[in-house]
């Protein structure tokens, strides 16, 4: 009774504090539990003073579920916690997130959860709490107005119900919610997103009751996880060479099916397979009639398996958000199938990893359902799509994979209390769905649970290796964003930029060309002694990287010279303005100068050709004695020293005393090199190649 007159006396005094004012204004979703327990006999049983009043509601729902009272399940969190969770700063949040995990674990085990309005408000209650759970924090929030959440509470307690989302693309998921909301989510969106959630299950449902590839799907078990082309106006359309062929598409779990339209059924299905290892390629396709390449709307697949590849096309009248859906849920299903087949998973743990693709896909269709935006980016939306972007993607799996074999699957939700983690498994939550799986075990209670993928009051390996993954992805986006701020339009501009990157270079090279025509005699005869000196000492290495340390020294003195100023821009002089007739003129001159050039490089490559196979004896006898002869001085001399003859036969070439004889070499080098004939060529059309091959055969 003391006890009880104490609470009494506590909650009395917060509503003539005001604390809880917001009450008198208006029924919120916490107002009921409020008035049970200023009335209720033992609601000293259920008040936590270290937690704020949200707070408290929460647990206090929690320990309904849980079937306990608040006072036991904070004795629970005290012995199972260590002492770092229970630390009196992080006390009030890592409790409410062992209440949470434990109630929702729990109440996901049953189905139909996701349609219960008490478990989506349940959901959202625990957001709004866990942005303020201590008793000193409650005024962050305000409880009159209309309440909403921030990225950091979606992200820690959506992911403890699979179906909601997950810890690898929560993030994102909450962006595509707050689009229209500045960054907070609502109660009102997030049910709306619930609902669809609730309808595509339903779709999934019966998808997998009907008879669509009923053969098919009872010896292999797979599931129906999409159709498309059942509309005729929205109809999907097979390229197979230059045959199109109007069909309907199927996607499952497994495989991708096309059935061609015949006049009044379906033809047999073509099975394009995702789980096999046949080196299959996926990757948005133009096409267009006669072969033309204009409508990027198709998907294209190929694989070993098949001697050309399917493409397959979304026909719509503006965009290629259709096509842009069913590129990312088919490459869902074959990334997924990838991980597995890289980390050798197999059992339940390949069917758990089959459930977080399922779940992601459905994730997907809720989104379409309810936005009307066609900026969603699906690929970000979806697991394995995302680890597949993402750098560090692959490191993201390989937790995964850890973290899939190193526990087991506990399919009785078992509490690991030296974890202290709490959560829920794909597998189960897609069971839950009623789509069973073929294979595993059948009967639940034999096999184990796998442990979610959150923990109490601390970052699970996967949520670090998620984190390093989006800062690393972050400082991706931030250099590609100066690359694209720098990118200048029009061949003249660009030209004028590299000319102005390329001075320092360009100016080092017209001194050392100075030096090499003897400009200035005194300093090439400088240069070259002190080169000879280098080389005949074999100190060219020490050379090159005493270089490498003193441009290290300029670029610390020149970091720390210039920190706290301002970035020290490029700046180049704008050509003059061309119209669109003189960038034409422009693009076709530097197209002729292209093509000139590799012209004069078949040339060469057909002289040398017809040297090599003496297709012209004469030339080829004196290209051979010389080969020879250069063979036997690389044979002979010393290397220190034939670098020594290299380097003064270059740099003396232009001197006084060798300009004369040295253009008479170059001029006979040139009448040698213009006297060789060049080896012929045949152009033959691909008809004339094959008629050739079966004369030969």
């Amino acid at each position: 009774m003391a006890l009880a007159s104490r609470t009494r006396r506590m909650l009395e005094a917060l509503v003539r504090e005001g604390s809880l004012n917001w009450l008198l204004s208006r029924r919120s979703s916490f107002s009921e539990e409020f008035e049970e327990l200023e009335s209720s006999p033992s609601a000293g049983n259920n008040w936590i003073p270290e937690l704020s009043p949200a707070a408290n509601i929460v647990v206090r729902r929690c320990s309904r579920i849980l079937e306990t009272s608040s006072s036991e399940l904070q004795e629970s969190f005290n012995t199972e916690a260590s002492d770092s969770i229970k630390h009196k700063s992080r006390y009030a949040r890592n409790f409410l997130e062992y209440c949470c995990f434990r109630a929702l674990a729990l109440s996901t085990q049953g189905m139909g959860h996701l349609a219960d309005k008490k478990f989506r408000r349940l959901t959202f209650d625990m957001m709004v709490a866990w942005e303020a759970p201590a008793a000193a924090s409650q005024s962050l929030i305000n409880l009159d107005d209309d309440l909403s959440i921030g990225i950091e509470a979606f992200s820690r307690i959506a992911p403890a119900v699979p179906i909601i989302a997950n810890v690898i693309i929560c993030e994102n998921l909450f962006e595509v919610l707050t689009i229209s909301t500045g960054g907070r989510l609502h109660f009102s969106i997030y049910e709306k997103y619930l609902n669809g959630l609730e309808r595509v299950i339903k779709k999934m449902k019966s998808q997998s009751e009907s008879s669509l590839l009923s053969a098919v799907r009872s010896t292999r078990g797979e599931k129906i996880l999409e159709v498309d082309g059942t509309v005729t106006t929205q109809p999907v359309l097979e390229h197979v060479g230059i045959s199109t062929w109007p069909g309907r598409l199927i996607l499952t779990d497994h495989a991708l099916y096309f059935e061609a339209l015949r006049v009044v059924s379906y033809d047999k299905p073509k099975r394009y397979d995702l789980s096999d290892d046949l080196k299959q390629t996926v990757k948005p396709e133009l096409t267009g009639p006669w072969g033309t390449r204009l409508f990027d709307k198709a998907v294209l697949y190929k694989s070993i398996s098949l001697s050309e590849p399917a493409i397959i096309e979304f026909p719509e009248l503006k965009g290629h958000t259709r096509r842009d859906y069913w590129l990312a849920v088919i490459r869902e299903i074959l990334y997924v199938h990838r991980f597995i087949n890289k980390f050798h998973i197999t059992g339940i743990e390949k069917d758990d990893a089959l459930s977080k693709a399922i779940l992601g896909i459905l994730r997907v269709q809720a989104i379409q359902e309810i936005s009307s935006s066609s900026t969603v980016c699906f690929e970000s939306l979806l697991m394995f799509n995302l680890c597949d972007k993402l750098p560090g993607g692959d490191l993201i799996l390989e937790t995964l994979a850890n973290m899939s074999s190193s526990r087991g699957l506990d399919w009785g939700n078992n509490i690991l209390a030296s974890g202290g983690m709490y959560s829920i498994s794909a597998l189960t939550t897609v069971l839950n769905l009623g789509v069973m799986f073929g294979s595993s075990s059948n009967n639940p209670s034999e096999a184990g649970l796998l442990v979610g993928e959150l923990a109490v009051g601390e970052m699970s390996s996967l949520e670090r290796a998620v984190k390093e993954s989006r800062e690393n992805y972050k400082k991706v986006v931030l250099a590609q964003e100066t690359v694209n701020g720098v990118k200048a339009d029009g061949i003249d501009t660009n030209l004028a930029v590299m000319k102005e990157l390329l001075l320092p270079v360009m100016e080092v090279g017209k001194w050392l060309l100075s030096l090499v025509y003897w400009d200035d005699p005194l300093k090439s005869l400088l240069f070259s002694l002190i080169s000879t000196f280098i080389i005949f000492r074999g100190w060219l290495g020490y050379t090159l990287a005493l270089t490498l340390v003193l441009i290290a020294i300029f670029m610390v003195v020149t970091r720390f010279c210039n920190q706290g100023r301002p970035l020290v821009e490029l700046k180049v002089m704008a050509p003059p303005s061309m119209n669109t007739m003189e960038q034409l003129l422009a693009v076709q001159n530097a197209i002729s100068q292209a093509e000139q050039l590799v012209q004069d490089g078949n040339i060469v490559l057909l002289k040398f050709r017809a040297l090599l196979l003496s297709i012209f004896p004469q030339a080829s006898d004196r290209f051979a004695a010389l080969l020879v002869f250069m063979a036997l001085i690389l044979a002979l001399v010393p290397s220190k020293f034939m670098l020594l003859v290299v380097f003064w036969e270059t740099f003396t070439r232009y001197s006084p005393l060798r300009k004369a004889s040295t253009e008479r070499w170059m001029r006979r080098l040139r009448e040698w090199w213009f006297s060789i004939p060049a080896a012929p060529v045949v152009l033959e059309t691909q008809k004339q190649k094959e008629k050739d091959a079966k004369k030969r055969k």
